[in-house]
């Protein structure tokens, strides 16, 4: 898929998508597409949920707004992302939030610290945490999430 970064065999990131991607999508084995815009985002395809039912994959709209980000919102999604068929091609408008919350994802799957993760974005050509744009308070809600919830992870298994 063009302009993805495939975070695992689970998780693949994007932009928005367009109906020819979702195609592609299923082509490609996804079984699922997770939206992470808000319905009042510039740009935001209303019709996404029928196109990509139609073409029998599961949907699922989870509005994150940076502004609004806190550890509830956080786990809200990421056990969405438990819970759906994989492998997921998730997605906001340009792929931020969306790389971000799958290398959470995986940060607390497999117990990574937050060096760990970040090790991982720089690997996947995503610097995360080293964007221009990206606020401290998002940089540090990234980190304190990955510190308190990976270490019970990592207990719990």
């Amino acid at each position: 898929m063009i302009n993805a970064i495939q975070i695992n065999e689970n998780l693949t990131t994007t932009g928005q998508v367009i109906p020819q991607q979702i195609k592609q999508a299923i082509q490609e084995g996804f079984k699922s597409v997770v939206n992470l815009r808000s319905p009042d985002e510039l740009g935001f395809f209303k019709d996404e949920q029928q196109v990509v039912e139609a073409l029998g994959l599961y949907y699922v709209n989870v509005p994150l707004k940076l502004e609004a980000l806190n550890e509830e919102l956080i786990t809200k999604i990421l056990t969405t992302l438990e819970q759906i068929p994989k492998p997921a091609l998730v997605h906001c408008a340009a792929g931020m939030r969306s790389t971000g919350i799958a290398l959470l994802s995986i940060a607390i799957q497999e117990g990574l610290t937050p060096e760990q993760t970040l090790a991982r974005a720089k690997n996947l050509g995503f610097g995360l945490l080293e964007h221009t744009n990206v606020s401290p308070r998002l940089k540090q809600l990234f980190v304190d999430y990955v510190n308190k919830h990976a270490k019970v992870a990592v207990a719990t298994r």
